[in-house]
């Protein structure tokens, strides 16, 4: 599909199929990665007893490439994604892909596919999805000796259609997303997997996320569904600490920049009780990088918070600093963006 036929202003937050994915693929065999080789296809062909099927073998990332007002195209904190994929794949005892390897496949899927990379000047992206699976086959629980790492892409459109609106979203205590000690804080499909049950009950609700509570006292905020909580008090910029809490690379951006605005920033343990407290509440990731909160309400209590149907200035002003970053309309001090070139 040439550039010309995209609708840019009217893509999704969602998958469009482009030129090319990227790949290597580990033997355990031959003990090393194999050289990178580029695919057409959508599809991967995986034995039925590959462990990634049978046992959750599977971990993956998410980052994205903007075409800035420079004309420059950038990627946004391509080293954080490499050191958190690493240690996702770690915990699941598969082969680690290099730095080399992680930066290299990034790029050049990109490069491949850059038709498909939205013009600059309609809050569009590139949206990167880094995957790894564990491909050995077999019956026993344990550790796969092979593995499958894949980069493909996808233009997106922005998060909001039409503005930044807040969210409702509900606390559910009937099902928690994580075990203490268990894979809350890497970025692996049994996660997202564990949250779909009480998602789809919030929906019903006519919510549009839901607050976990942490599993072993349900007193502290964990994660708004697939984001990171944050929350503004006065002049203090708030988010959860806890092991079982994936380590946010927007959330991470967020708060330097809250810092640099003179900001108190608190990474801390949060108490469900805190929400009346808080000036502002919202969810921070990838895909919106701020997801405003307008409504908390608490299934089980049947308690409700009201946050408004603004964006609060802190937030919109963390967002636009973030973003102009990002579309390389504001010095890059930090050094977060890679140029491609």
């Amino acid at each position: 599909m040439e550039n010309s036929q995209w609708e840019w202003e009217s893509l999704a937050f969602d998958f469009y199929r482009t030129d090319c994915n990227v790949r290597y693929a580990y033997s355990a065999d031959k003990g090393c990665w194999s050289d990178l080789f580029v695919s057409e296809e959508e599809y991967i062909p995986v034995h039925v007893a590959a462990s990634c099927l049978n046992y959750g073998t599977e971990l993956f990332e998410g980052l994205k490439a903007f075409r800035g007002a420079d004309g420059r195209i950038r990627i946004f904190r391509i080293e954080d994604t490499v050191r958190r994929l690493q240690s996702s794949a770690r915990r699941l005892c598969l082969s680690v892909p290099t730095d080399e390897m992680i930066r290299t496949a990034c790029t050049e899927v990109v490069c491949r596919n850059l038709r498909h990379l939205p013009p600059y000047g309609n809050d569009a992206a590139l949206y990167i999805r880094p995957l790894e699976i564990g491909t050995t086959p077999g019956l026993g629980v344990k550790a796969s000796r092979d593995a499958l790492f894949v980069v493909f892409c996808s233009p997106v459109g922005p998060y909001f259609k039409g503005g930044i609106r807040p969210i409702d979203v509900a606390i559910d205590r009937e099902q928690d997303r994580a075990a203490p000690r268990g894979t809350g804080d890497v970025k692996i499909g049994a996660n997202y997997a564990m949250s779909i049950l009480s998602g789809e009950h919030a929906h019903e609700a006519g919510y549009a996320s839901v607050i976990y509570l942490d599993a072993l006292e349900h007193k502290y905020i964990e994660e708004c569904s697939a984001a990171n909580f944050i929350a503004v008090r006065g002049n203090s910029y708030i988010t959860p600490r806890s092991n079982t809490i994936l380590p946010s690379i927007t959330n991470r951006s967020l708060r330097t920049l809250a810092a640099e605005m003179g900001m108190e920033v608190e990474e801390r343990p949060v108490t469900v009780d805190e929400l009346e407290t808080f000036d502002a509440c919202g969810a921070c990731g990838t895909g919106a990088v701020i997801s405003p909160i307008g409504r908390i309400y608490d299934m089980q209590t049947e308690r409700t918070i009201e946050y408004g149907q603004e964006m609060h200035p802190v937030f919109m002003e963390l967002y636009t600093r973030l973003k102009d970053i990002q579309y390389g309309r504001a010095e890059d001090r930090h050094g977060w963006c890679t140029i491609v070139e």
